[in-house]
């Protein structure tokens, strides 16, 4: 069962409820969870949420990172709120099977910045019995689709978007406006750079500033 809400910087309206693992374990098979949204929405601090439950339950887990995601930590993934957990940082995604090994839960944050090999990777990691939680951001800053992020939500089994508050007008916002001139698909930065908008206020930031 999943119950999909939206988060602001302080409290969650929504919760997964994570599925049963018996008929996973008697089939050898695991699954695919995808938390998506825009940026400042509760992506990590969601993907945190479900990665410390896996270890109470005394699952072992695996967590990654991609190399170039240096905000906060050099290693450890880190929420908005500064909420924490240790990870390994990888710059390829076939590294992750390297290094997933016999783990229950393997967690992917920033998946958005991986290559597209990152499909195939969490597909062998479900198909060998692994709980593979991934974060990242569905779309660019001009509201497109983002990396390998539709492929991973087409072929997971439980999907959840998040939304964050429209810094301009305090409605749901599900886009990611970039405040730089910068052209570059990939931009590293936090609110010095980018804000949560709403459809109407993205819309309108974009245009003002020559979107197609």
């Amino acid at each position: 069962m999943v119950l999909s809400g939206y988060y602001t910087n302080e409290k969650s309206y929504g919760m997964f409820i994570e599925p049963g693992t018996k008929r996973s374990k008697e089939k050898g098979t695991g699954w695919i969870e995808v938390i998506s949204g825009s940026m400042f929405s509760g992506k990590t601090e969601e993907l945190i949420r479900r990665l410390n439950r896996a270890r109470i339950a005394n699952l072992n887990v695996e967590i990654f990172k991609p190399g170039i995601d240096v905000r906060y930590d050099k290693e450890d993934i880190v929420s908005h709120n500064r909420n924490s957990i240790r990870s390994t940082p990888v710059n390829m995604a076939e590294e992750i099977l390297l290094y997933s090994g016999n783990c229950d839960v393997v967690g992917i944050d920033e998946a958005q910045f991986f290559d597209e090999a990152l499909v195939e990777v969490v597909n062998k990691l479900a198909n060998n019995g692994k709980r593979v939680i991934i974060a990242g951001l569905d779309m660019d800053f001009n509201g497109r689709p983002f990396g390998p992020m539709p492929q991973l939500m087409a072929i997971a089994e439980y999907v959840t978007k998040v939304h964050a508050i429209c810094v301009n007008c305090g409605n749901i916002a599900h886009f990611s406006f970039r405040k730089s001139a910068s052209e570059n698909q990939i931009l590293l930065g936090e609110h010095d750079v980018y804000e949560a908008r709403c459809r109407g206020c993205f819309r309108e930031g974009y245009d003002s500033a020559g979107g197609v």
